[in-house]
């Protein structure tokens, strides 16, 4: 099962140029592979919001999760010495030590535009790299 970052689903909501390789990862990939963290959901809502996209927001939220299938998965406090850790060893920022302990905990697969999981055990892929 895969774990979308927030670059990935921003990349699409943003239309931005890899747009169109994550609507095919996203039409082509059965919606019960696919999961977003509650922080990529609070992450997508705050950008969105502060550039005064409330129905872009809703919308997607609406077609990922309450009628597109796409799991939503969490950490716990009982987990953020996996976040630590993360970020320790492999000089993360929080949101993707977040990323990558849900990952861990799970035992989900990272995609992600962000070189920085490049340098963890468990790497990343981009859309491209799913068929």
């Amino acid at each position: 099962m895969y774990l979308l970052d927030t670059n990935i689903l921003l990349e699409l909501l943003l239309n931005q140029k890899k747009a169109d390789e994550v609507e095919r990862l996203l039409l082509e990939t059965p919606p019960e592979m696919l999961s977003v963290s509650e922080f990529t959901i609070d992450s997508i809502g705050v950008i969105l919001i502060r550039r005064i996209m409330h129905d872009i927001f809703l919308k997607a939220m609406e077609d990922m999760l309450l009628v597109g299938g796409i799991r939503l998965m969490r950490i716990g406090p009982e987990d953020m010495q996996r976040v630590v850790l993360a970020s320790r060893r492999f000089k993360l920022d929080y949101d993707d030590a977040y990323q990558y302990a849900l990952a861990e905990k799970y035992n989900l697969i990272i995609v992600s535009f962000d070189s920085d999981f490049d340098r963890t055990e468990r790497g990343k892929l981009k859309p491209s790299d799913i068929r």
